[in-house]
């Protein structure tokens, strides 16, 4: 029987193949420079996105432009946190990308954009953030039994 963590326990997770497959999607979380440069590539992407979406929706009153832009908007504040980063990644990269194929705003920016959540989606969420605390691994000091 394998150990699962308070936090997995409370999910139901208890399958060791489900503990392995959920860290396997949340292998590594950069530290240092590296991770300092996933942090900025998120509060970029993430900023963007949300004023984007705020402005667009300003401006775009029917539902069926709207839905996209408050998704992408949605995107952008998960990205922002760092929370199920690999999910809204794609999640952005996808709704972008058909918004700069459909021509309904910017196109460039809505490559660039979609490009920071396909890279986030590839790369992780770094160290700082909430994905790397929820999920990420930790150091658990045994402490002997006092009788």
């Amino acid at each position: 029987m394998i150990d699962t963590s308070p936090f997995e326990a409370s999910l139901g997770i208890s399958n060791p193949d489900t503990v392995s497959r959920l860290r396997r999607l949340f292998s590594t979380f950069a530290r240092g420079l590296p991770g300092a440069g996933l942090l900025l590539l998120r509060l970029v992407g993430g900023i963007g996105l949300v004023v984007r979406g705020a402005v667009l929706l300003r401006d775009a009153p029917p539902m069926e432009s709207a839905l996209p832009h408050a998704l992408g908007a949605a995107g952008g504040v998960l990205l922002l946190a760092g929370l199920w980063t690999p999910i809204a990644g794609i999640l952005v990269a996808i709704i972008e990308f058909s918004t700069a194929f459909s021509r309904t705003a910017d196109v460039w920016a809505s490559i660039l954009l979609g490009t920071f959540g396909a890279a986030l989606a590839l790369l992780g969420p770094g160290a700082w953030s909430v994905d790397a605390r929820l999920f990420g691994w930790k150091r658990i000091d045994i402490q002997e039994r006092k009788s």
